[in-house]
């Protein structure tokens, strides 16, 4: 099992900027991935951006390019998501997500962001 905690929700204005937390705890040793998805009220959860634990690539969904950056501290077992430049579109629940060489996946509980325009 493996758990997420994810920090750093809150309320910014548009063009501002927030960092985002998640520190996963359990058995983290097998962990291939991790990643933070989004869902704003009556729309899907959709994809935001991941990480390889090993190697480090990365990738992020089209609308968050060149606006979001994730990162990571092995040795905290933590990866983070600095968010610049937000958009009211932007305003959603913030899910850490979690994917092992097993194929198991695991999410948070999520963080609120909301961004007034």
């Amino acid at each position: 099992q493996v758990q997420l905690v994810e920090s750093g929700g809150g309320l910014v204005q548009a063009g501002g900027s927030l960092r985002l937390s998640c520190a996963a705890s359990g058995r983290t040793f097998s962990t291939y991935g991790m990643g933070w998805y989004r869902q704003a009220p009556g729309k899907e959860r959709e994809f935001v951006a991941r990480i390889d634990w090993s190697g480090g690539s990365v990738a992020y969904a089209d609308s968050v390019k060149g606006r979001f950056t994730i990162s990571k501290d092995n040795a905290r077992s933590t990866v983070y998501l600095q968010m610049n430049s937000l958009l009211p579109e932007d305003a959603a629940i913030y899910y850490c997500n979690c994917i092992n060489y097993g194929g198991m996946r695991y999410w948070g509980n999520g963080t609120l962001v909301t961004v007034s325009s």
